[in-house]
């Protein structure tokens, strides 16, 4: 085997395998238990740890957001704003610290990527079976607001007094202990990420997973994929040589990995996909209690069509310190004296504009945003009907995504407020990154075929967020997962016949 890039194996040892799959979450896992039940070898490497439920209730929030993301959560996205972007890092990846929403995406944004993309074979009617398989594995059923979720029931009023769509959503838990503790890990083992639910299964099929174990490139003659080259948290050297490589280091990982490898270097990373949240704290004149529900059960869809969603988010007295530091002691400690009437709340917004990953020295990533100005429009329009729906729903007073504005206390505060912004003030948050190596004809722009090979290779798939032909619009969990279950499929009913 001939390595690429710079560096060698020399001195690495070797163990062979069937198959190679690089990280463990919504892909990654997925891969692994297809292909492991279809009888093939399988081997995850996961550059984080193996955090179990026991460690996570054992630990407070800012210890598990150290162990469980990747950067403690705070990756920067530079530009007109900077704002981090946050991932996991350790075994189950981004579905052990996100929400858990499960939503099937759309019909026709599939028939939209497919006549976009020039892709088939990804409609509602092919990926059906996939999610119904997704849904009963991880026990995805509608989120009721429950005890203690008046945060979530207020959005609910609001939404219908004036008459727009909202729905209860859809989240992988099984009894559901209302922790309020999704973002840093659940500690019941309620939310069925990928390492209480996929990676077990595949584990019990076969599969090994080896956490702490960082993949630093792809090998392979030409096109020819033979395998990685990966490092353990001692420091030790293996080329792992396999049949077929699936990609699944995330939508930051995987692109920076292929450039790293040499293959797809000006294409992989181009164009990162991104969500954006705005946060918003009211404040309403009766008893919140928003620290004893849990987040995201409800989620108001009016526009929707626009990349807009808005819904209730966690919140501790922590959290809520930290989300308002930057305005101050003294308006910090006047809110957390009133922190019972108090409920944070999520905006989500779909970017026009993309990032561009680029692979650093080091095994680091530089991100670099180009929003629009329809992405500010777009911002803007978001936070207006935020603050319409809140005060509809009886707040008194909104904190704005924004440290050095005042306290909104009405809808004409508001809208000024929405007038003056400018692009650089907002205080954004990313968790969703997608479609940085597309599937997509390669006269438009993509990096891989309808099987997630990337062209020009043999022995390679991707079936991560990296894959996705464009930005969903929803949380993706649900369509990773349908799309990484078909290109495993491909692969595993193809595998007996060949190995490319």
């Amino acid at each position: 085997m001939r390595a690429t890039g710079r560096g060698g194996v020399r001195g690495a040892r070797t163990v062979d395998t069937d198959v190679v799959v690089v990280g463990s979450g919504a892909g990654g896992s997925v891969a692994a238990l297809e292909l492991a039940a279809a009888g093939l070898e399988v081997t995850v490497l996961e550059e984080g740890p193996r955090v179990g439920t026991a460690r996570i209730a054992a630990a407070g929030p800012a210890e598990n957001m150290r162990a469980l993301y990747r950067h403690g959560g705070l990756i920067p996205v530079l530009g007109e704003p900077t704002f981090p972007y946050g991932e996991g890092r350790c075994v189950g990846g981004t579905t052990v610290v996100n929400g858990g929403l499960l939503w099937e995406p759309p019909p026709p944004l599939l028939l939209r990527w497919a006549e976009r993309s020039g892709i088939d074979g990804y409609r509602a009617a092919d990926l059906a079976a996939h999610l119904r398989t997704v849904t009963e594995r991880l026990g995805v059923a509608v989120q009721r607001h429950g005890d203690g979720n008046r945060d979530s029931s207020l959005l609910t009023e609001g939404a219908d007094r004036l008459g727009w769509r909202w729905k209860h959503a859809r989240r992988a838990v099984r009894g559901c202990l209302h922790s309020n503790r999704c973002t840093t890990g659940c500690p019941s083992g309620a939310k069925q990420s990928m390492a209480v639910s996929y990676l077990p299964l595949a584990e019990a099929r076969g599969a090994t997973v080896r956490p702490g174990t960082r993949v630093l490139r792809v090998l392979h003659d030409g096109g020819s994929v033979r395998g990685v080259l990966a490092v353990d948290a001692d420091g030790r050297r293996t080329v792992h040589r396999a049949r077929a490589v699936f990609l699944a280091a995330g939508p930051l990982g995987t692109p920076a990995l292929l450039q790293r490898s040499h293959i797809h270097r000006r294409l992989a990373g181009r164009e990162l996909a991104l969500h954006v949240n705005l946060r918003t704290v009211a404040r309403f004149p009766e008893e919140v209690r928003a620290e004893r529900g849990t987040l995201f059960t409800a989620q108001v869809q009016e526009f929707d069509d626009r990349g807009v969603l808005i819904m209730p988010s966690n919140v501790s007295r922590g959290s809520l310190a930290a989300a308002v530091a930057a305005r101050g002691p003294a308006d910090t400690e006047r809110l957390l004296a009133d922190f019972g009437r108090l409920g944070v709340y999520t905006t989500q917004v779909r970017l026009a504009g993309t990032a561009r990953v680029r692979a650093m020295p080091g095994g680091g990533v530089l991100l670099r945003h180009g929003m629009t100005t329809g992405d500010h429009t777009a911002l803007r329009d978001a936070f207006r009907a935020t603050a319409k729906v809140l005060f509809a729903a009886g707040a008194t007073e909104l904190l704005p995504p924004v440290s050095s504005a005042p306290p909104l206390r009405t809808p004409a505060a508001a809208d000024t407020f929405c007038d003056r912004v400018r692009p650089a003030d907002w205080e954004l948050v990313s968790v969703h990154g997608m479609a940085s190596a597309r599937m997509g004809a390669a006269d438009r722009g993509g990096v891989c075929d309808t099987d997630g090979r990337p062209y020009g290779s043999t022995g390679l798939r991707i079936c991560d967020a990296s894959v996705l032909p464009g930005v969903t619009g929803i949380s993706p969990q649900g369509t990773i997962m349908a799309f990484a279950h078909e290109i495993a499929a491909r692969y595993a009913e193809s595998s007996g016949r060949n190995h490319d």
